[in-house]
């Protein structure tokens, strides 16, 4: 399903849903981060999604990890809770949610790199590079927070 990411655009649609979703920080020894390139937008992106009724945010984190990279990762803190209600996403289907997304650190503990129907690549970033991929402006927050090593999660 395609979607359309609106930030901070006055024009944006007004939201009709909220779901949580979850998104993984995750570094490999040489300091680069583990990104995809979706499909639904073409837009590098750290890797998550929806959580699943029954599960906790933290389990929807490894879960949608492995689903979209083939990694294998254990939570191991919280990088923040990103709920800007400027930052809604319209699908071609009708529906445009309201951002609502918590992102968590997490160690890489085995699996291979590979693709997926919801990422046509999967690439580890060195931090130098992030600049040459087209990212959107909420998830690259999303990024530089999680390389910051911020002593206290972002809350907004």
């Amino acid at each position: 399903m395609a979607r359309v990411d609106y930030f901070n655009d006055p024009n944006a649609p007004k939201a009709n849903s909220i779901v949580p979703s979850v998104t993984a920080v995750a570094l490999n020894e040489a300091g680069e981060i583990l990104l995809i390139h979706k499909t639904d937008n073409n837009l590098w992106a750290l890797p998550g999604g929806g959580v699943d009724v029954g599960e906790s945010a933290p389990h929807a984190a490894v879960r949608e990890t492995k689903e979209e990279t083939g990694f294998d990762v254990e939570v191991t803190g919280l990088v923040g809770i990103y709920t800007n209600p400027a930052h809604v996403i319209a699908y071609d289907d009708g529906e445009v949610r309201q951002q609502f997304s918590i992102c968590f650190h997490a160690e890489i503990t085995g699996g291979e790199l590979r693709t997926s129907s919801e990422s046509k690549e999967v690439a580890f970033v060195h931090p130098s590079r992030l600049d040459e991929l087209n990212i959107h402006p909420s998830m690259r927050m999303r990024i530089d927070h999680g390389l910051a090593n911020r002593p206290k999660p972002y809350v907004g």
